[in-house]
């Protein structure tokens, strides 16, 4: 089939219906980005705080959401204090402040600081904590060989790229297969 257009008028409807079809395709992503959390962390679908944490400029350390609770504040500030210690098996049991920390030794420490837990718990302990489900501001993910948290849309965790060690981690992690349970109210 011959065209009744000129050539031109047909570059310039190609054009135009690929501006179009780029607006489309740019509009879909932006869609689906809305709907991920970001921020690099679980990958399901977190309750979302009233207000998210957001990292420093150092990379490091994040900065609590203004009008978060007080826990939620003393939490950040609390994980905030052991990003630069190494990972260490039972690194965190023993006593609060310590060389290294594990998984569960690093996820008591914030909760402790935060004055939401008494004393040190292991992985397993941690898959009875709190409330079972999603917090609305702290998410504790356990199970019996692992336990990280979400502190306001921040995930806090020992494993990850880079560093190992307690870090605030960027890239997503799925938490199938870990009790996801909260400290009451938050």
């Amino acid at each position: 089939m011959k065209s009744t257009l000129p050539v031109r008028g047909r570059t310039v409807a190609i054009a135009a219906l690929a501006a179009v079809l780029i607006g489309l395709l740019l509009a879909a992503v932006d869609a689906r980005a809305a709907d991920t959390p970001t921020g690099g962390f679980s990958s399901e679908a977190p309750t979302t705080p009233l207000a998210t944490a957001a990292m420093n400029s150092d990379r490091r350390t994040a900065l609590a959401p203004a009008g978060a609770p007080p826990e939620v504040a003393a939490a950040v500030a609390a994980a905030n204090r052991i990003t630069r210690k190494p990972y260490r098996w039972g690194g965190g049991h023993g006593r609060w402040r310590d060389r290294g920390y594990d998984c569960s030794g690093t996820v008591s420490y914030v909760l402790h600081a935060a004055g939401l837990l008494k004393r040190s718990r292991d992985s397993t302990g941690f898959m009875s904590y709190g409330e079972r489900g999603k917090g609305d501001w702290i998410t504790v993910y356990a199970h019996g060989s692992h336990a990280y948290m979400i502190i306001a849309g921040l995930r806090f965790d020992t494993s990850g790229r880079g560093e190992e060690g307690p870090r605030w981690r960027l890239e997503r992690r799925s938490g199938r297969g870990y009790a996801k349970r909260h400290p009451a109210g938050l």
